[in-house]
């Protein structure tokens, strides 16, 4: 037949006329008013594209990663009123009159029934039947809600339009820092709407009985996928859009950020003799950090951009750049990095915009040469690094904090310039943030011949490629702080592992009590930063008084001692897309009491954290899930499956840990790899399956993409004589340094006797003659049994305790 579009103003995808063919893993369809194709990916994830035109876009690069796929095993059968395309996991109905799809699991049980799918305009969309009892989670870092049945929202990057800051800061429902066009049903599928336009969705508002989604220009183009568990939908998605990779160990510990002496204002009191002095005081104080980085005012703003363009030209004030880093990496400081923005300005002496506009490494602007670095152009971004960000990485900066990716076709922060606009300017906008943070991250993993590291506030599909994402500027007021966990909670089920955020908020002087509370939260992130531009605090913890001077050597020495566990745990975000800071609903989805926490979490899979974020607060209630818990600061086992009002003294954050969880800490650093590990602790809270596997690599290089690492299972098993702890042998290519194991295990009652490989074991009269010597003793108090073994991870370990 030949195939004609006539265009009214909405169709559907008509009717199916002719054309149904396979190609590989590819089904044809012709409509009367569209082309469709199905794809399978796998056998459990398939691509939806329709299209009103005569052909298909070409695939792009900066949201997917992964076009090509293994063959999947498709059963094609033709009825009168259908297609059915079978895998060994779905049944895809495509309904002939209208073209619609529908999916089913392999029991025949209904997961998504197309109303419609349509043109109208510029926009494409699609209409799917609501079920009763289906909800919704992710669709990037939203600060609002979890759940978003019935609701509507808007996905298109940039901070929202608000209120002025004196009266409120920005309006945490339009937040859009870094949306994603990915959702997933508590039915068990995902759908990723694969298009880089802004995306309208209304998920049962409108019609209780439908959702929709659709998109203001490109095609109709999703994925669908199946799970069914959020884990395994996950993992899934981030297959295809990209994993994260591992960040350097020393990443894990502490960000700090300073404007040097001096914010917006305030730029004369900048110094690089205020960040050596900076880093001295962490040090000399005992307060752990590996990595700094010098906000805007490092530079002078330049002629052109204003405050927010980048010169590469330092403050008159920075006498001696090339010696403050050489003086902050003498501190043992790992990783020293430069905020700087998108957009090229002309400086005193430097006309790097001028330049790069005759060489048309600028974007246009209409008939204006632009401003922005084309990051979508290679030789542009060659250009940009070899003639601007060369000049300090070559004298020390190790990494960038890429700001304004928002600002790229859309209103800056600190000027009225928006960029280049028009309509091809719609397809470019999201992904933008994404070729931003590729730049710098690719660009300084091969110079600094380290993993790569890029801080970065704006992101889209694809972005947890190029980590790490913060939250953004939000005020240091208490209205904030519930919505920003939130915002970390909604990121991680989107695909984004590393999120981090402004401890004690961002603007203003922060409440002390603010200051601790956030301080609590903000060591217990993915990645824990304190930063501020309040002059002349700027959340630096001695500047809030000695209660939360304390209370931020606490957390920031509780986060050292937890670096094992975090570190194996993002192996398994590099393995398998799941983040570091989880909402509860990605482990308990068929728990509905989970639904609506945002302000719970757990890290990794075994520590759940409940921040308080009501001041003046001496309780808050957390909901435990079903299982046994135990609280981590007494000890006490706590049952799941119910709510608990949990007292909450000033300097102690509610925190619990899943019975069955090995916890594995280390001694307190002032730095990572500050002195060598003589034996690790393995925190144990016996479960019916206790089970742990302890990640180590050299923690800098790239030798693990090549499997140079190790991995140690660690296991407790119950039997009729007591508990038998089993540490394995490591296994891979990497050889650990050696340590010994020390053991707390949670126990009701005093052992009567322990051997090590079949040994006896001493026992000692208190818990600090295992500081130096194998031996074991047990805490009546705290009834925890501490046990040191003689032996260390070169073989395998098995500790019985009768």
């Amino acid at each position: 037949m030949v195939f004609s579009l006539v265009l009214s103003a909405q169709q559907n995808a008509g009717n199916y006329q002719s054309g149904f063919k396979q190609e590989g893993n590819r089904f044809y369809f012709t409509n009367t008013n569209s082309r469709a194709i199905i794809e399978f990916c796998t056998p459990a994830m398939f691509r939806v594209r329709a299209s009103w035109a005569d052909g298909f876009a070409a695939n792009e690069p900066w949201m997917v990663t992964q076009y090509n796929f293994q063959p999947v095993a498709v059963t094609a059968q033709q009825n009168a009123g259908f297609f059915l395309l079978t895998t060994s996991q779905l049944k895809v109905k495509v309904l002939r009159s209208p073209f619609r799809v529908e999916v089913y699991n392999a029991k025949g049980e209904l997961l998504s029934a197309d109303n419609s799918l349509y043109k109208n305009a510029d926009t494409i969309g699609c209409v799917k039947k609501l079920g009763a009892d289906e909800h919704f989670f992710g669709f990037g870092e939203r600060m609002d809600f979890l759940d978003r049945r019935k609701k509507k929202l808007t996905l298109n990057v940039g901070r929202g339009k608000g209120l002025p800051h004196a009266v409120g800061a920005y309006n945490v429902l339009e937040a859009n820092y870094s949306p994603i066009p990915f959702f997933m049903s508590n039915k068990g599928y995902g759908i990723f709407f694969h298009n880089a336009h802004p995306t309208r969705w209304d998920m049962g508002a409108t019609d209780a009985n439908a959702y929709r989604f659709s998109a203001d220009g490109g095609e109709l183009d999703y994925y669908f996928i199946y799970g069914p568990a959020f884990p395994a939908l996950l993992m899934q998605y981030t297959a295809l859009t990209g994993r994260s990779p591992l960040l350097p160990r020393f990443a894990l510990g502490l960000h700090v950020g300073t404007y040097s002496g001096g914010t917006w204002g305030h730029e004369q009191n900048t110094s690089d003799q205020y960040v050596i002095e900076l880093a001295r005081k962490l040090r000399e104080m005992g307060i752990p950090a590996d990595l700094l980085w010098l906000d805007s005012t490092w530079r002078i703003f330049g002629k052109t951009g204003g405050k927010g363009a980048t010169s590469f030209e330092w403050r008159e004030t920075f006498k001696d750049p090339a010696a403050m880093f050489d003086s902050l990496y003498a501190m043992n400081y790992s990783m020293v990095g430069l905020h700087l923005r998108p957009r090229f300005d002309n400086g005193n002496r430097l006309q790097l915009l001028d330049t790069a506009q005759k060489l048309k490494y600028t974007y246009p602007e209409g008939n204006y040469a632009g401003e922005f670095v084309n990051f979508f152009d290679s030789n542009a971004v060659n250009w940009w690094w070899q003639h601007g960000v060369m000049r300090v990485a070559s004298i020390g900066a190790k990494f960038l904090k890429t700001d304004e990716g928002s600002a790229f076709g859309a209103l800056a922060n600190e000027s009225e310039k928006t960029g280049p606009q028009g309509k091809d300017i719609s397809a470019l906008h999201n992904v933008f943030p994404i070729a931003y943070a590729k730049a710098p991250f690719e660009k300084f993993q091969q110079f600094n011949r380290l993993r790569g590291l890029n801080h970065t506030r704006e992101g889209y599909a694809g972005i947890q490629r190029y980590p790490f994402i913060f939250a953004g500027d939000w005020p240091s007021e208490w209205q904030y702080f519930a919505p920003v966990i939130a915002a970390g909670l909604n990121i991680g089920l989107s695909g984004v592992g590393y999120w981090s955020h402004c401890m004690g908020g961002f603007e203003h002087n922060a409440d002390p009590e603010l200051y601790i509370r956030w301080v609590q939260f903000g060591m217990l992130s993915p990645l824990a930063m304190v930063f501020g531009m309040d002059h002349p605090g700027y959340k630096e913890p001695w500047s809030y008084g000695n209660d939360a001077l304390r209370n931020f050597r606490k957390y920031d020495s509780l986060r050292y001692t937890l670096l094992p566990y975090l570190y194996s745990n993002s192996y398994q975000l590099y393995k398998t897309g799941l983040p570091l800071m989880r909402a509860l609903v990605l482990h308990y989805q068929n728990d509905e009491n989970v639904y609506n926490i945002a302000d719970q979490y757990l890290l990794g899979e075994n520590l759940l954290v409940c921040p308080v974020t009501t001041k003046g607060a001496q309780t808050r209630t957390v909901y435990l899930p079903q299982g046994d818990w135990f609280n981590y600061w007494t000890g006490k086992p706590v049952a799941g499956g119910r709510y608990w009002n949990v007292v909450t003294p000033l300097d102690s954050l509610p925190l619990f840990v899943k019975a069955g969880s090995i916890i594995p800490i280390q001694p307190v650093m002032n730095y990572v790899g500050e002195k060598p590990v003589d034996a690790i602790t393995l925190d144990i809270y016996p479960g019916a399956t206790t089970e742990f596997e302890l990640y180590e690599d050299d923690g800098k290089s790239l030798a693990y993409q090549e499997g140079e690492f190790t991995t140690t299972k660690i296991s407790c098993q119950l039997n009729n004589k007591g508990f038998v702890v089993t540490m394995n042998k490591p296994v891979g290519k990497f050889t650990p340094p050696a340590h010994n194991w020390l053991i707390k295990l949670h126990v009701n009652e005093a052992p009567t006797g322990i051997a090590e490989n079949n040994k006896p074991v001493n026992k000692v009269d208190n818990e600090n003659a295992l500081n130096t010597a194998a031996g074991w003793y047990y805490d009546v108090a705290r009834q925890v049994v501490y046990i040191r073994s003689s032996g260390n991870n070169r073989n395998e370990v098995v500790i019985k305790v009768n």
